[in-house]
């Protein structure tokens, strides 16, 4: 186990994996509440917790840190309430006036009072994964990277808290409504899933630095969200694009000799790129489909009114035969070809020489979409 844990590779891979999968399992209830920029909010404003914490207490990481950031993220919220509550501003625009504040206050103290201290801007805003094999804890005669020890906790703790409060947070993100009725609380839950955002970001700050976080909070769930419409599907999938990022952005990142993060959040990026293109129901190429069959649908009912329009009158031999549909409809030859062939197949129309005629299918066909016009006084 100890040459498992002394393998720089699969150190940076599983912190990697530990923060997407941590991530991932809160962001898609951010995502459904329209909240997902609150985590990158967060993640910036918690500088100002992490440097109150050094300032009183002297510690520069641990559970104290962890608890003064995640109480500073919360405050980022309220103070956003509070604002957009006045009606003078919006949510977005308050989120952007809180989280700059709080943000260039750290800024500020960091430069005034901790300067010599290993806690600066560029720390908290990029890390550096591929140096968490280098510092270490001894666990259970262990000697374990100190980042998967804390982000180990950060997902044990995230997955007790959706797996324990699941039903009043599936509830309360669908229907806040109906769960302030059923006394479920869904504004305390919201803080409490605004208060474990705050600490795992604050527990990946150094080993991912809060852009990769921000990545995995928000990728991997917007993935899910484009791959399924059950929130209980969204989680397991986010997770399994968070592992996909940090395997295939640790390999990458060796063979192209740049950044691991980067890579990691590059890749979270082309996941999210190919569901929005190859997503079964959201996807573009789905959409595309969904038009075209729609419109192939809707030529051959406009073939059969067509034909049961004219059907009972003098013009019938005129309007009744494929030449009318290249002159009458606009119908290009080719499409004018592809509508009749498509008509006859589905039994709706039959040709008799030139002339064209419905079947008794194509006639009810046609009625079906003729009655609500008639009905309406057209």
């Amino acid at each position: 186990m100890q040459a498992l844990f002394d393998d720089p590779g699969f150190s940076i891979m599983a912190t990697g994996f530990l923060v997407g999968a941590a991530a991932a399992m809160l962001g898609p209830f951010l995502i459904l509440r329209r909240a997902a920029m609150l985590s990158d909010a967060i993640s910036h404003s918690i500088v100002l917790g992490i440097v109150a914490v050094w300032l009183l207490t002297g510690a520069v990481s641990g559970p104290l840190q962890i608890l003064g950031a995640a109480l500073t993220g919360v405050l980022t919220v309220v103070l956003t309430e509070m604002i957009a509550a006045t009606g003078r501003v919006k949510s977005d625009a308050a989120i952007g006036l809180v989280f700059p504040a709080l943000f260039a206050a750290g800024v500020l103290l960091l430069n005034l009072y901790a300067s010599d201290v290993h806690i600066d801007t560029h720390t908290v805003l990029l890390g550096e994964i591929g140096f968490v094999w280098l510092d270490t804890l001894e666990v259970a005669g262990l000697s374990v990277p100190r980042a998967l020890v804390w982000m180990g906790a950060a997902a044990a703790a995230d997955l007790a808290f959706i797996t324990l409060f699941w039903k009043e947070l599936k509830i309360g993100t669908f229907d806040p409504v109906l769960a302030h009725a059923m006394g479920l609380a869904p504004r305390a839950l919201f803080y409490v899933l605004l208060f474990l955002t705050s600490g795992t970001a604050v527990a990946a700050f150094d080993a991912v630095g809060a852009i990769l976080f921000i990545a995995f909070i928000v990728m991997p769930p917007a993935t899910a969200y484009l791959l399924t419409d059950r929130l209980e599907r969204m989680v397991p999938i986010g997770v399994a694009v968070a592992g996909i990022a940090s395997l295939g952005g640790y390999g990458l990142a060796l063979q192209w000799d740049v950044s691991i993060s980067g890579m990691m959040a590059v890749v979270t990026g082309a996941c999210l790129g190919l569901a929005v293109l190859a997503a079964p129901r959201h996807g573009v190429v789905a959409a595309m489909l969904r038009r075209a069959r729609s419109r192939r649908e809707n030529e051959t009912r406009a073939l059969v009114v067509h034909l049961a329009t004219h059907e009972d009158t003098a013009a019938r031999r005129e309007e009744n035969v494929a030449a009318a549909l290249r002159l009458h409809l606009d119908w290009p030859d080719r499409r004018a070809r592809e509508v009749l062939v498509k008509g006859v197949a589905a039994g709706l129309v039959r040709r008799e020489g030139e002339a064209l005629l419905l079947t008794d299918e194509g006639r009810r066909a046609a009625e079906a979409l003729l009655e609500p016009w008639r009905r309406g006084g057209g």
